[in-house]
């Protein structure tokens, strides 16, 4: 019979383990059951050679960055945030709303411009978001966000590149 301070010690040593982890930013593996293709595709050597360490790690690794430390969180001028391994347009900044989190967040994606997973790390099962272009990791969806959608697109703000929106000709 297994001792209850050794089961508890045991569970707080693989908790400890999964938060250092986090903490770190090392790589949150997706499930991929399926090997998808997209319509970019580059070897690892040319990503690695177009994208910073930082990008690289978020949209190739499935990394995290730490949470408020993205100068897309305070972006709120008009226009479309992209991504930054293909540039392909993926939300309006029509959609972004202060959700609290430490990452830019959205409640509704462009049309035909993100793909799902499911992301089963952490003892977890989350739906994964990724470029429906290039395949790089965005982020995670989750189901606590604002109306109409209810739905809270939490990105890593290095995932993604700003493009303002042209002045309007008066």
């Amino acid at each position: 019979m297994i001792d209850r301070r050794v089961l508890l010690a045991s569970a707080a040593a693989l908790a400890g383990l999964f938060g250092l982890r986090w903490l770190r930013g090392e790589p949150a593996r997706a499930d991929t059951k399926t090997a998808q293709t997209f319509e970019i595709e580059k070897t690892d050597a040319q990503w690695r050679a177009q994208l910073t360490p930082q990008q690289y790690h978020i949209l190739r690794e499935h990394g995290t960055e730490p949470p408020f430390t993205s100068p897309l969180l305070k972006e709120h001028r008009k226009g479309t945030f992209a991504c930054a391994g293909c540039d392909l347009p993926l939300y309006s900044s029509e959609t972004k709303f202060e959700s609290g989190t430490g990452w830019p967040s959205f409640w509704k994606p462009l049309p035909n411009a993100v793909g799902e997973s499911t992301d089963s790390t952490f003892g977890m099962a989350r739906t994964e978001i990724h470029c429906r272009r290039c395949g790089g990791h965005l982020g995670h969806v989750f189901d606590d966000g604002p109306k109409p959608t209810g739905l809270r697109y939490c990105m890593d703000g290095l995932a993604l590149v700003f493009h303002p929106a042209a002045p309007s000709a008066t």
